[in-house]
């Protein structure tokens, strides 16, 4: 891709992912409207990932750092890219050959969005699965949408360079729930472009995924959620939905503590609770 106007860097973090990360890599290399650079971003693997890269992908940008999480080692991509336009890969997932080129023929005739995304296949345990109606992908003024759980995956979006630039980096003292922190963000300033065409492939169902990993995933999509309260860019209506959907979610979470006994997590939730029941009560 020779217009600078079109360029695309394409950031893919990996940790531990020999087995899958040729897969994701080759759906780059083998798109139909060529990028102007991979960056793989090794978290630290121990599994022979970065050596399996260095030799058999030589035009890959590959950096190695010790373990950081995901976040930091999206940022580091974001940082090195080179290009107008970036895009995610999340190491087990996979594009469709002309991804790529569908999403920038779509920005190329809508000048004024800087984020498109894309409709996806999801397989699990390699089966196809139908996701659930609260699933659904939309375009436009999103913000409302993106306050339940995640609509947007991060390796459907291609996104302006400048809007990180704006809106700052992925948040790296979330350990998950980062991208739908990124998302409240963005989607409370910026109208997003959705292409209604599954171009990727979502692949879930491994052992070592973060959402298996962490319980109470609600935990950090509140603190996400406090953090956009205060936010400027989102009128009141949007701050009163923000901070109900904050109440529902701890909620939820405190009726989890409780079921397992952990009062003091129980107990902390309370407190949220009132402090959130008198945010709302300002903001009337």
């Amino acid at each position: 891709m020779k217009n600078n106007q079109n360029s695309v860097s394409v950031i893919i973090p990996v940790f531990n992912r020999a087995k899958l990360i040729y897969r994701s890599i080759n759906s780059v290399i083998n798109q139909t409207c060529p990028v102007n650079e991979i960056i793989v971003i090794d978290d630290g693997s121990k599994d022979g990932t970065y050596d399996l890269v260095k030799r058999d992908f030589p035009q890959v940008i590959l950096i190695y750092q010790e373990n950081k999480g995901v976040s930091n080692a999206r940022n580091v991509g974001i940082k090195l890219a080179k290009s107008k336009w970036i895009a995610f890969l999340d190491s087990d997932d996979e594009w469709l050959p002309k991804k790529v080129e569908k999403q920038i023929n779509l920005l190329n005739t809508n000048f004024s969005y800087k984020i498109c995304h894309t409709d996806e296949v999801w397989i699990r345990n390699q089966i196809r699965v139908n996701p659930m109606k609260k699933h659904r992908k939309y375009g436009g003024d999103i913000y409302n949408k993106c306050l339940p759980l995640c609509v947007i995956s991060p390796s459907s979006i291609i996104i302006h360079k400048d809007i990180f630039n704006d809106v700052g980096l992925f948040d790296e003292s979330l350990p998950v729930c980062e991208d739908y922190d990124m998302w409240l963000r963005i989607c409370s300033k910026y109208s997003v472009l959705y292409l209604d065409q599954e171009l990727i492939n979502k692949f879930g169902g491994h052992d070592d995924q973060l959402s298996k990993k962490y319980w109470g995933m609600d935990l950090y999509r509140v603190i996400a959620l406090e953090k956009m309260i205060d936010n400027p860019n989102i009128n009141n209506k949007d701050r009163m939905a923000t901070i109900n959907m904050a109440i529902n979610k701890v909620k939820i979470l405190q009726k989890g503590y409780i079921k397992h006994d952990h009062k003091k997590e129980a107990q902390e939730m309370s407190k949220k609770l009132i402090e959130l029941a008198s945010l709302n009560e300002k903001y009337i």
